[in-house]
């Protein structure tokens, strides 16, 4: 479809279940593609994690990502390079590609963070390393670091450190 101005445009509605959509267990926590990179040319994705009080990656780089979090319910301190941001529903943080950075989830009801990556390509990191969650109200299944840390290199993705504590 084109727009008035002559460029490609895409609408992706929000309701229904596309395959991408799909929730995956990822370190813990449950993520979803809302929209992949493949639907922009590779310049971006989306993603919503939603993770339980305590939840934190460890410390990483991306070293081909800008990254922009934001907080939809929660309440997530998010550290990015020697910084500490303290962000609750509608405030967002931002990861500078090749900048180590973190977060942890501090509500006690969890959280859900919409993250946003540029250009695109991380999210099949993502969803490599995750394990498809089979039904609502489910524990997550154990996770493999070991083998998550060793896919990392194949994204560009360094870690960097343990994930963050109280």
């Amino acid at each position: 479809m084109t727009s008035g101005t002559g460029r490609t445009s895409w609408f992706f509605p929000t309701f229904g279940q596309a395959p991408e959509r799909e929730p995956f267990w990822f370190l813990g926590g449950q993520a979803r593609i809302l929209l992949p990179g493949a639907a922009t040319d590779n310049r971006l994705s989306l993603m919503e994690f939603a993770d339980p009080i305590g939840h934190g990656p460890p410390h990483h780089v991306h070293e081909d990502e800008e990254t922009v979090w934001f907080v939809l319910d929660g309440e997530v301190t998010f550290f990015v390079g020697d910084q500490r941001h303290d962000l609750v529903p509608g405030q967002v943080a931002y990861g500078p590609r090749g900048v180590p950075h973190s977060y942890l989830v501090r509500s006690l009801e969890g959280a859900r963070i919409a993250a946003l990556f540029s250009p695109a390509c991380i999210e099949e990191f993502f969803r490599a390393n995750g394990t498809p969650v089979a039904e609502a109200g489910e524990l997550p299944p154990e996770f493999d670091r070991a083998t998550v840390m060793a896919s990392s290199d194949a994204f560009h993705l360094r870690i960097t450190g343990a994930p963050p504590s109280w």
